[in-house]
């Protein structure tokens, strides 16, 4: 069975379904790319919004693009809504696409569709292999243009799009939305799913031979536990034996504010004067500030500044359960944090429950509070589970899930591996 090096001691219920659902070792995917065409690889990436708001999503994708470019040699062509002003430096040639910001939502934008002029540009470009990341309508019409072009398409898939219905109260559209999600992932020739668990659902719909997992890795440089600094919690009026909660991502509704809230008021409520470091930005920071108005909000933060407000914190306490990965639990947890998560798929790849984090019921207020209060009281088990969470955060590398990606190429393209897999096991 070929090795997966950076899953190495994984001990989450899905570490043997990780390794079995590899089909490739990764030492060939890139060198193989690179030489089998004659040519340079050419890659037309659809986004559906590439580098407008800056996320989980688009960081792996701009990942992605810098690994094509840099490690393949491909030429690599991002078709994406763009905004007047980006919200990140981003890589690559972007084509931008007509697009509407969404009502309420401006930072996000829908693609109108597959115009004229774009499938002109798609034309000349004349992609190998068509790498779609998001199940829009643009996204839907070039699935259609590369079947009748012949073309491979491969889909990965990087938020659980469902599940925001339940937060806009349009839980009525979810047997529609399922349906044309499973039309969208089922025509497409490879899947890169984010975790196992998510893995094994798409290849129990879809077919055992369809799906790769594609997962995430974290910046040793930008998340560890050195970067804690006293100096940075004093200046916010922390004390050394203060036990800071952390919210850590985009302030948006359907990351799980409601329920963070409502945790922390009810640990309050018991009689621990915490008070909260919020980290990111977003269109609901006024409203959680208003429920939590002590608490310290850092805005957006990157690179090192970003780090070291991560690891300054003692405990992740994370409600979400719309992320298809959760690169906040891995990023917190790289930084030595305890993580307290919602129980859903995504969590449940990357903790063992106990071990290296605790997972709780991902709408049960209540389990948050004991966990978090448990921890609070424990200082020892909260630093252990806190080093074993590092520990098994630093098998996650960015250069190992990139050549998983490199991987699903080779498979659409049947380019054979330049390392045989039975020599590299």
């Amino acid at each position: 069975m070929p090795r997966a090096s950076h899953m190495r001691g994984m001990t989450t219920p899905y570490a043997d379904i990780y390794a079995d659902m590899r089909s490739f070792h990764r030492s060939g995917c890139a060198v193989a790319l690179r030489g089998a065409l004659g040519r340079p690889l050419r890659v037309a990436l659809f986004s559906g919004n590439y580098d407008c708001v800056r996320d989980g999503a688009n960081q792996a994708l701009n990942r992605l693009v810098a690994y094509l470019l840099d490690r393949v040699g491909a030429q690599v062509r991002i078709y994406s809504p763009t905004a007047p002003r980006k919200a990140f430096a981003s890589v690559g040639d972007i084509h931008s696409v007509r697009s509407l910001s969404i009502p309420g939502r401006p930072e996000y934008r829908l693609a109108l569709g597959l115009t004229r002029a774009a499938r002109h540009d798609l034309d000349a470009f004349a992609p190998d292999v068509i790498h779609l990341s998001a199940p829009d309508l643009l996204g839907r019409q070039v699935q259609k243009y590369a079947r009748r072009q012949g073309i491979p398409v491969v889909a990965s898939l990087h938020t659980r799009f469902e599940t925001y219905l339940d937060y806009y109260r349009l839980g009525l559209l979810r047997p529609t939305v399922m349906r044309y999600l499973d039309r969208f992932y089922g025509e497409s020739d490879r899947i890169l799913a984010p975790t196992p668990p998510i893995a094994q659902d798409m290849a129990a719909r879809f077919g055992d031979g369809k799906v790769t997992i594609w997962g995430r890795g974290v910046d040793p440089g930008s998340f560890r536990p050195g970067l804690r600094d006293e100096g940075f919690r004093s200046a916010r009026g922390y004390a050394p034996e203060d036990v800071v909660p952390l919210f850590f991502g985009r302030l948006v509704l359907e990351k799980g504010l409601g329920v963070f809230a409502g945790a922390v008021a009810e640990i309050r409520a018991r009689g621990h004067a915490v008070r909260p470091l919020i980290v990111g930005e977003g269109p609901a920071r006024g409203w959680l500030a208003e429920q939590m108005p002590n608490a310290t909000f850092m805005g957006h933060l990157a690179g090192e500044a970003l780090g070291r407000a991560v690891a300054s914190a003692d405990l992740l306490i994370n409600p979400s359960v719309t992320e298809a990965f959760g690169n906040v639990n891995l990023e917190a947890m790289a930084s030595g944090l305890c993580v307290v998560s919602a129980d859903v798929p995504s969590a449940s790849a990357l903790i063992d429950h106990g071990r290296t984090g605790l997972l709780v019921p991902a709408a049960q207020v209540n389990g948050y509070v004991e966990a978090a209060i448990s921890l609070m009281t424990d200082p020892d088990r909260r630093r252990a589970i806190g080093s074993a969470a590092a520990e098994a955060a630093a098998r996650h590398r960015w250069e190992d899930v990139l050549e998983d990606v490199a991987g699903a190429y080779c498979h659409v393209l049947h380019i054979p591996l330049a390392v045989p897999v039975e020599q590299a096991a």
